[in-house]
């Protein structure tokens, strides 16, 4: 079974991406952690059972890795023209604790397993040679926290709880299928549409809000 983790916003810039949350759900969301091993920076916030959400963005300052960044980062035109369409809400990982053997059963949909941070590794992400999104998003990217889940304390909790994730996607029955081979808890609601776009309802104490 693959269990959901979190979702992820992808942005051009940190700023424009707590801009963008903020305008969706009224809530200015904290800055989270520097990842010094990728060269990339996030906000994060609490959405309820072990879910969270992640805002993730190249750091200017940071150190380009030996190898491709995740969620697509090095690939700077891309994230910004997905970020033009309104594809914002880009992503989502996935907890296995078989990145290896899924990698090796899907071919080059998933990429390699990648162990973090490079020097005393603490967890394993799964990132094409490429760094792109699995499928352009509709799969999600993969992590192992080898034993030690994301301590939730760390993440600021402003009341926020995922109610349901959606994704739109050209062959709807295909990736519904794909979800199913995979077991996936609470997989996204898959409905037809001409490119990978999520949106996912959010209750805020202000109501119900979409994130997309």
């Amino acid at each position: 079974m693959l269990k959901l983790d979190h979702i992820t916003v992808i942005a051009p810039t940190l700023k424009e991406g707590v801009s963008h949350v903020r305008s969706c759900l009224d809530l200015d969301i904290p800055f989270g952690t520097r990842h010094t091993y990728m060269g990339t920076h996030n906000h994060r916030l609490q959405l309820g059972e072990s879910v969270y959400l992640e805002i993730v963005a190249l750091d200017p300052n940071g150190v380009k890795p030996n190898r491709a960044r995740w969620f697509g980062l090095d690939d700077q035109e891309k994230v910004r023209a997905d970020w033009e369409e309104g594809r914002r809400l880009r992503g989502w990982v996935a907890s296995s604790e078989d990145i290896g053997g899924i990698s090796s059963k899907y071919t080059g949909i998933f990429g390699d397993e990648v162990s973090l941070p490079f020097v005393d590794p603490e967890f394993a992400f799964s990132i094409p040679k490429d760094g792109s999104l699995p499928l352009d998003g509709a799969l999600p990217s993969l992590i192992d926290h080898r034993g030690v889940p994301t301590s939730m304390s760390e993440i600021p909790d402003m009341g926020a709880r995922l109610q349901g994730l959606t994704v739109e996607h050209s062959d709807p029955t295909e990736i519904e299928r794909l979800y199913n081979e995979f077991a996936l808890d609470r997989p996204p609601l898959v409905t037809e549409g001409p490119k990978v776009r999520y949106r996912a309802q959010i209750e805020t104490s202000t109501g119900v809000k979409e994130l997309s």
